[in-house]
């Protein structure tokens, strides 16, 4: 009997041991099988193993539209930032050629206002050289040589009335020059008459210019108009214009 006792416990312990020795080699197959789950595809799992209850195959579905919208979503911002990458590129550009053209059209306009400046600096170096012989050629005709000033004046008197552009001509001076000169004589007292608006001198004598004050004093109170009328028979226009 004591033996049949030791046998009996030996085998108890024999069973207890094998079942323990299953149960961790079934328990890793699980645990292995739990992670191929989880990495497997679980839209496929479903659709591959028609053992699967509801409730693990609603499970699977749940993840398997999870990760499609995870994969749609994280595409969709992939898509968004290829769009912003490249409007951005086409805006930077966009914005490189107009600033391009700007600079080109700002060079071309300078370019203008330098050509520009050069031809007025070029032309104003030759009108002040022009001016400045001019001006020297009226010094030296009608202040250095006396006869020469005599010669304007007596030209002046003997035509009585003469355009101004031509008087100048006729000595090689400036219109303007002339015009200061004259001025300058009637100031002086050397030549009496007026200019005109249409550019002409009207030389008038001394006794011409005593039978016009005859005349108002006689009259009294004479008017433009009057003066005007009887100027032809105070003041004598015997030569024509004159004609260089």
């Amino acid at each position: 009997m004591i033996q049949s006792i030791d046998l009996d416990q030996e085998f108890a312990h024999n069973i207890v041991t094998l079942r323990r020795n299953n149960r961790n080699v079934v328990e890793p197959r699980n645990e292995n099988a739990e992670n191929d789950d989880a990495t497997a595809d679980p839209s496929i799992v479903a659709a591959i193993d028609p053992k699967l209850g509801a409730k693990k195959r609603a499970k699977l579905e749940a993840k398997a539209e999870k990760k499609a919208k995870r994969e749609a979503d994280l595409q969709e911002r992939e898509d968004r930032k290829k769009k912003q990458d490249a409007e951005e590129s086409e805006r930077k550009a966009k914005e490189d050629h107009e600033k391009r053209q700007e600079q080109e059209r700002l060079a071309l306009e300078k370019k203008i206002e330098e050509e520009k400046a050069k031809k007025e600096h070029l032309e104003y170096i030759q009108l002040k050289e022009t001016f400045g012989i001019e001006e020297e050629g009226y010094e030296e005709t009608l202040e250095d040589e006396g006869v020469t000033l005599t010669q304007f004046i007596e030209h002046i008197k003997e035509n009585k009335v003469i355009v101004l552009d031509e008087l100048a001509l006729k000595f090689k001076l400036k219109t303007q020059i002339v015009i200061d000169r004259i001025q300058s004589l009637l100031e002086e007292g050397s030549l009496t008459g007026v200019i005109d608006d249409r550019g002409k001198f009207i030389y008038i004598s001394q006794s011409e210019l005593n039978a016009v004050a005859s005349f108002i004093i006689k009259r009294g109170r004479v008017s433009l108009m009057e003066l005007a009328e009887h100027s032809n028979n105070l003041i004598v226009l015997d030569k024509p214009i004159s004609a260089v």
